[in-house]
């Protein structure tokens, strides 16, 4: 089941207008972004508490010669909550996506969460992802004390009006506002419920290195310099899986947004090599 958007897209290369559409999997709506094109697809998977518009950058960067195709995750944006938050319901919903769209494979790109989506991906389903772009997703996350998403649960979830919910998000404000939804009956609330956000963090974290090195696409590890992952773990991520390659940016976790022109010419650099699109 699709329903789109009146949305279309312009010709030229700078200006891409996405087309939403949605899927159904099992009475929940998934949401995503169409960026269009004929270019070859390229899935981006945003981490937690965002959503599939942070792309919109990059998919005009890689235009007309990529179709980045970019959905809210379960409990994100425009897509309904799930009932879980497993890697497992995670990995599900891009599988649903792919074969809504029609794509027997694809380059997948991640963001953290997204990330870590994707190798997990990759692992458990190599025949669906022919290349793989990883932005900061760590593959050994020890959970050590409180969890870091924690500060979400004193955030309100709705409220009456935007402006009651904006006053409520006191010095969060600046990060979410932008972001608010309408509900049907006009009250307003978060993108994201902060419940699913702190329960989503708890079932990511752990050891990953099995997932990580059971893939052999050839893929691309994006490291912000003061971001979450270590260089000795970067380096070890490069150097024991085959294929694989390194780009550093001097900025935070958010590579994506902290340096947008650098990521998305370490990410268009990586695609050109690609020998399975030659």
């Amino acid at each position: 089941m699709t329903k789109e958007a009146d949305m279309s897209q312009d010709t030229t290369a700078e200006t891409i207008t996405p087309v939403r559409a949605e899927l159904d999997i099992d009475g929940r709506r998934l949401s995503y972004l169409d960026f269009g094109g004929t270019g070859r697809p390229l899935v981006a998977l945003h981490g937690h508490m965002s959503e599939g518009a942070g792309f919109a950058d990059l998919a005009a960067a890689l235009a007309p010669e990529w179709r980045v195709v970019a959905p809210d995750q379960r409990g994100h944006g425009e897509s309904d909550r799930a009932a879980d938050y497993s890697r497992e319901g995670y990995i599900a919903d891009v599988v649903a996506l792919l074969d809504h769209l029609g794509l027997d494979r694809a380059v997948v790109l991640g963001h953290s969460l997204g990330a870590i989506n994707a190798y997990q991906l990759a692992a458990r389903h190599p025949e669906r992802v022919s290349a793989l772009v990883n932005a900061e997703g760590a593959v050994s996350l020890g959970l050590h004390g409180p969890n870091p998403l924690a500060f979400v649960l004193a955030l309100p979830y709705e409220a009456l009006t935007r402006e009651a919910l904006i006053e409520g998000l006191g010095q969060a404000a600046p990060f979410f506002g932008d972001a608010l939804r309408e509900n049907p009956d006009g009250t307003w609330r978060l993108p994201f419920h902060p419940q699913d956000m702190v329960d989503s963090e708890d079932l990511v974290h752990g050891d990953h290195w099995e997932d990580w090195l059971a893939s052999t696409c050839p893929a691309l590890f994006v490291r912000g310099t003061k971001g979450v992952v270590p260089a000795e773990q970067a380096q070890a991520m490069v150097e024991r899986r085959p294929d694989t390659h390194l780009a550093e940016l001097a900025t935070d976790h958010f590579v994506h947004t902290g340096d947008p022109e650098g990521f998305a010419e370490a990410v268009r650099e990586f695609l050109r090599s690609l020998d399975a699109f030659a």
